[in-house]
């Protein structure tokens, strides 16, 4: 997959596609996008679906899905400790398929519902806490050896109820490089998405 900032867009808003040359909505290889909010704490992974907005009639089955959405909480007090994050997810039917989320409003979308604490069918997963270590006196997460180099980006998601089970982790390998490893019930674009919102800058939460 590969991740492209579009220009020109009041907030920050990325296509996602599975061709690193074409990066175009139009394309075959247009997957999905990722756009944040004003203030860049809240992001939402949509597929590749019509806008709700969009002109003319409309196929309900066509508009697009939310996939899922990551909130940052805001570091007002400029404390330096490690980032907090929740990801929000569709939860899973009987037949382990995703439901689906196709919010027709603004207002129907998976922060929306998070806030409003009407979580039927969806999964709220968070950060693992890192924990504070004497010896490098910094916060460290044990990523088994995927993870090699201490970074603010580094994180693991799990389930309050599990938090051994490691939904996703996302840390840094090399300067420019970072592995991202998830386990179901995410899929890669949801995984992508959440990662690719983790680089963009956000002045409230460092």
């Amino acid at each position: 997959l590969a991740g492209g900032k579009r220009k020109k867009s009041r907030t920050s808003n990325y296509l996602i596609s599975i061709d690193p040359t074409d990066l175009s909505r139009g394309g075959e290889s247009f997957v999905g996008k990722l756009r944040s909010n004003f203030m860049g704490t809240h992001f939402t992974v949509f597929d590749n679906g019509e806008s709700p907005k969009a002109r003319g009639s409309q196929d309900p089955s066509r508009v697009r899905q939310e996939l899922a959405a990551s909130a940052y909480e805001t570091n007002v007090l400029g404390f330096k400790g490690p980032r907090k994050m929740t990801v929000i997810i569709p939860g899973m039917n009987m037949d382990h398929e995703r439901v689906e989320i196709r919010p027709r409003s603004d207002h129907d979308g998976l922060i929306e519902r998070w806030k409003h604490k009407n979580m039927e069918n969806l999964l709220e997963l968070h950060n693992k806490t890192p924990v504070w270590n004497d010896d490098t006196q910094s916060y460290v997460l044990n990523f088994h050896g995927r993870v090699t180099q201490a970074s603010v980006k580094n994180f693991q998601i799990v389930h309050d109820n599990d938090v051994d089970y490691i939904v996703m982790q996302f840390g840094r390998v090399a300067e420019d490089v970072f592995t991202m490893d998830y386990n179901y019930p995410m899929c890669a674009v949801q995984a992508f998405g959440v990662a690719l919102s983790s680089f963009d800058s956000k002045l409230a939460c460092e």
